[in-house]
């Protein structure tokens, strides 16, 4: 079994889905001579031609829109949008037509398009290269949001969004694009997009999160008997898995990279309130970027949450 970084499990994902489904289109700025900004696409093009590998103009609203077009009649495309900071003038595009046409059409139509972004902090980039904005996609019903956390569920959830009928806004951490390697099956595999994953057990306190945030938790909660789930699926979110921890630990730490106001976050948090309220031994703690812009790369390191804050965070609702 090959060991792979997130980029060529990425890569393999796409190659092996190309190569089963003919209708399959990827599409975006220099993905295909040049194989991408990170290289995700890299050998696409001269595997499957530049009919189904399309270099694109600099207009995220323009790719975005031909996706819609594309998938509404019948393609399945997958879009790249080079930074998530990028994403916003395809904002229309997405919230008004990709999520909106299975109910628009009360059913006759659907828009299987996976649109690819990469997201958040970690490699010191220029202004708007480090955007972690997953909630304003969340908010938006119609969308399926999915967020990997390794390598291994990267190919795998990839799958599922490109086989699912629904558009998917796929969020791939730059800071994990290959920062480690692990075993990554060749051949067809999925990951169901609604499941959440206990990726540790333990007893004493839930830790959520996902994404490259998840890495962190780990080293932070080293010596915690601590269960920490990985979302992996923001939207629909696995509030089961979420609900039946909270019922065994009654304490609940949550912690992601992008701002705290509207964060995610928040709605997890909001969702266990509701639901698992009388479990709860002490009030829910978020630990999560600051309520500023995404600062240059000199601050980067004081904008993300570090093993520190989680830390002092799971100590707290452990002593309430």
């Amino acid at each position: 079994m090959p060991k792979c970084n997130m980029v060529s499990a990425i890569n393999l994902a796409l190659k092996e889905e190309m190569a089963r489904d003919k209708d399959i289109i990827v599409m975006g700025e220099d993905v295909g001579k040049n194989g991408g900004v990170f290289r995700i696409t890299e050998g696409l093009i001269e595997e499957f031609g530049p009919d189904r590998v399309i270099d694109t103009p600099l207009s995220e609203s323009g790719i975005v829109g031909a996706g819609i077009g594309m998938a509404v009649y019948g393609l399945k495309p997958i879009v790249e949008i080079q930074f998530m900071g990028f994403i916003y003038p395809a904002i229309d595009q997405i919230f008004s037509h990709a999520g909106r046409i299975r109910n628009r059409t009360r059913g006759r139509f659907t828009c299987p398009i996976v649109i690819r972004t990469p997201y958040g902090a970690g490699i010191k980039a220029p202004d708007q290269h480090s955007e972690s904005t997953e909630a304003l996609f969340c908010h938006m019903p119609g969308l399926k949001v999915v967020v990997p956390s390794s390598p291994y569920n990267a190919k795998g959830l990839l799958i599922s969004s490109i086989r699912d009928n629904d558009p998917v806004v796929f969020l791939e951490s730059t800071r994990l694009y290959r920062l480690f390697k692990e075993e990554v099956p060749e051949g067809e595999y999925t990951i169901p997009l609604e499941k959440a994953q206990v990726a540790k057990e333990g007893k004493d306190v839930t830790v959520i999160s996902w994404g490259s945030m998840l890495h962190k938790t780990f080293e932070a909660v080293e010596d915690i008997d601590a269960e920490v789930i990985d979302l992996m699926t923001l939207t629909p979110l696995d509030e089961e898995t979420i609900y039946k921890s909270v019922k065994k630990t009654g304490r609940v730490v949550i912690v992601h990279e992008a701002p705290k106001t509207c964060g995610f976050g928040a709605e997890v948090s909001a969702s266990i309130s509701e639901s698992t309220m009388l479990y709860l031994k002490a009030p829910i703690i978020r630990v999560t970027g600051y309520d500023v812009v995404m600062p240059l790369p000199k601050l980067e390191d004081y904008y993300m949450p570090t093993q520190g804050r989680i830390k002092k965070a799971v100590e707290e609702v452990m002593k309430y």
